[in-house]
């Protein structure tokens, strides 16, 4: 795993992965981590889409040794899953309406951690642990709090409290999430917030997009009444981030391809990720961060 990086996505349209029916009101809800219940994007879709990005389909890998040895071959004669390897993007940063600001990307020190812990795994620098607090930490030049000492996000309002390490990691995910872009940098910087894990862990429930749809009779422009009930779905908001590992497996000698050559295949692109395409969802920015901080 000499190739390690961490890999970003940040959703520019609302991103719906979903696990089929669910169980309470909302009927197609997004996929979501057993453990912390943290939305998430499993990495055998982003792989599946990169794939498809390069134009390795299953046919056409037949003919590409770079793309059958990174994305595999399908089949029952010597199928394998490909030497690329994706871990699920987790949750990082929830965007969050903002009486001060417009809006907030928050997290949380649990999801820090475990970034940080990817950081490492990928060989890079070690970051600040967030101190617990039930104050919003804040980053140097933030606008969530206006001319008071009071962050007001969604139905919560917190005091405000500016950390170094509030600032160390808005440093870090700006660079690895717009590089090159000052701007947006400089935007993310200013909307950038660490909550308490039970202040995140409601806005991960609360603060994802539940839209109402209905089926339409195509011929009389009217619902569908015998299979256009009303249905809700859930996703995540646009500018929602999330990140994760990829790396290289063993690769099979008779490949003839290095490692280096596959994880070029993972680079800067626009993916679309998700079902819904066709009404405008599921539109992410791929990048690609080094682990000792820089950006490829």
């Amino acid at each position: 795993m000499t190739q390690t990086k961490v890999y970003w996505l940040h959703a520019l349209t609302p991103l719906h992965v979903g696990v089929g029916a669910g169980l309470g009101f909302i009927d197609l809800p997004v996929m979501r981590e057993k453990a912390t219940g943290w939305p998430l994007v499993p990495g055998s879709a982003i792989k599946g889409v990169l794939a498809d990005s390069h134009g390795a389909s299953a046919e056409a890998r037949a003919g590409k040794p770079l793309m059958t040895a990174a994305f595999g071959t399908g089949g029952e004669d010597n199928a394998n899953a490909g030497a690329l390897v994706f871990t699920d993007a987790r949750l990082v940063c929830l965007p969050v309406r903002s009486l001060y600001g417009t809006f907030a990307w928050v997290t949380c020190g649990l999801a820090l951690r475990r970034v940080a812990r990817d950081l490492k795994a990928a060989g890079g620098a070690e970051m600040p642990v967030a101190p617990p607090s039930e104050n919003a930490l804040v980053a140097q030049g933030s606008v969530l709090n206006g001319d008071n000492e009071m962050v007001y996000l969604g139905e919560l309002d917190f005091k405000k409290d500016l950390k170094d390490e509030a600032t160390a990691w808005a440093e870090y995910i700006k660079k690895a999430l717009f590089p090159g872009d000052q701007d947006w940098q400089a935007e993310f910087q200013k909307r950038f917030a660490i909550l308490h894990e039970d202040s995140f862990n409601f806005f991960a429930e609360t603060a994802t997009e539940v839209n109402a749809r209905i089926k339409m009779d195509p011929e009389r422009r009217t619902v569908d009444k015998e299979h256009g009930a009303l249905w809700y779905e859930e996703s995540l908001p646009a500018e929602t981030v999330l990140a994760g590992l990829v790396w290289c497996d063993r690769i099979p000698a008779a490949r003839q391809c290095t490692e280096e050559q596959m994880m070029a295949l993972v680079k800067p692109a626009t993916l679309q990720i998700g079902g819904k395409a066709t009404v405008g969802r599921g539109q992410v920015r791929l990048v690609t961060a080094a682990g000792a901080g820089g950006v490829r």
